[in-house]
């Protein structure tokens, strides 16, 4: 009746509007909560590198110095995300040398996304509540929100940082985050202008420099971060664990220095290889392995290759059983020879699963013949399971 009545007394006064589909939207957007700084920045930046940059490119082109400083800032800024930000200061897994802790805050800073003491709380954060309301980048929220919405809005109310004591005793660290948009700014947008400047004696040359080693670059490096945020939580295999919703992906370990193992990184996130296999694409595996042959690393920290197979037969186990059961619930029709080699393998695979899980427990080590044969034994399992009815998935 009160809805009713309001209606009438509202018809009474003044003719009643309807409002349009764009108002109802835009009242559902919190701007109360958008980050506008984070907000304009990012659409400068999107804005210049997908149209202003393709412009530049198609009316003036690239000559080999400015292409040369743009690979050159593309692997910087990049390993320094990797093998800085990610693997070094938010993981530990390993010890680096001053020059190597100073370059990779430089060179992080110029990738635009913030200093290495808040980038690293952030992600102590992801992989503590991975998958929960506490996961700043939380794919359960959306691919956008994973991807890059979380950059857009505020947190309220602001996450403290307390989870990164041992970086805020590091004099580098916190000098980067109180300088970190001034380095951005000189070393990553006003430097690759300059330098292409002078190279090509003309405002051009520094244009090329300013879009295409700036903004073109700087879209293209957080692209990439972003996705192992989003992406990497969407698609991809999960050979190690189930226990949250990170996946591996080859492909985004070719488009990130390796960062795209990302079922293993979560599994076993203080290794400072993502690529485990030697013949998995990890640049940033590889260059911390050559810093610790120069004598600029140190104290690598690797997962026994017993602790990894543990876990890729116990999910091949986990997997199987599954499998079978909706197999046994669903009453579809299959050869019982192919039935019967699966249930083999698994009884198989089980009694070498507890032989290896008590070697491990016991520190006894095993042959690397013994290693071998179980890796090729949950190899088969899990060919033999994907073609026994691949319609139950």
């Amino acid at each position: 009746m009160r809805l009713f009545s309001d209606y009438r007394r509202i018809s009474l006064v003044s003719p009643i509007t309807v409002p349009r589909p764009s108002d109802l939207m835009l009242s559902r957007i919190p701007f109360q909560r958008v980050n506008w700084i984070n907000s304009v920045f990012l659409f400068i930046i999107s804005a210049l590198a997908v149209i202003a940059a393709p412009i530049y490119l198609v009316k003036y082109g690239m000559d080999w110095f400015t292409g040369g400083l743009m690979l050159f800032y593309i692997i910087a800024t990049g390993l320094s995300i990797t093998l800085g930000y990610h693997r070094l200061f938010s993981h530990l897994s390993f010890k680096a040398k001053w020059p190597v802790r100073l370059a990779t805050l430089i060179f992080g800073a110029c990738a635009f996304e913030n200093s290495a003491l808040c980038w690293v709380s952030d992600h102590r954060n992801h992989h503590k509540h991975t998958d929960h309301d506490d996961d700043p980048y939380d794919i359960s929220k959306g691919f956008f929100w994973a991807h890059m919405g979380w950059i857009l809005f505020k947190v309220e109310p602001a996450r403290p940082l307390d989870n990164v004591s041992d970086l805020q005793k590091d004099e580098f660290v916190m000098w980067q985050a109180r300088w970190d948009k001034w380095i951005a700014a000189l070393v990553g947008l006003a430097l690759p202008a300059l330098l292409c400047g002078l190279w090509s004696g003309s405002w051009v040359g520094a244009l090329g420099g300013f879009l295409l080693v700036g903004p073109l670059r700087i879209f293209l490096v957080q692209q990439s971060t972003f996705f192992i945020n989003s992406l990497c939580h969407t698609l991809g295999r999960q050979p190690y664990s189930r226990n949250c919703s990170a996946k591996d992906s080859t492909l985004m370990a070719f488009l990130t220095f390796g960062e795209g193992y990302h079922n293993y990184h979560h599994e076993f996130q203080h290794d400072y290889r993502n690529g485990v296999r030697a013949w998995c694409f990890d640049p940033t595996k590889w260059m911390i392995w050559l810093l610790e042959k120069v004598g600029l690393a140190s104290n690598l920290r690797r997962v026994p290759n017993s602790r990894i197979l543990l876990a890729e037969m116990g999910e091949a186990r986990r997997r199987t059983s599954e499998h079978l059961e909706k197999l046994a619930a669903s009453g579809v029709t299959v050869s019982d020879r192919s039935h019967q080699a699966v249930v083999e393998l698994l009884e198989r695979a089980t009694k070498s699963y507890h032989e290896l899980e008590s070697a491990t427990s016991e520190s006894v080590e095993m042959s690397k013949d013994k290693v071998a044969q179980w890796r090729r034994e949950t190899s088969e399992l899990m060919s033999r399971l994907a073609k026994l009815t691949p319609s139950l998935g």
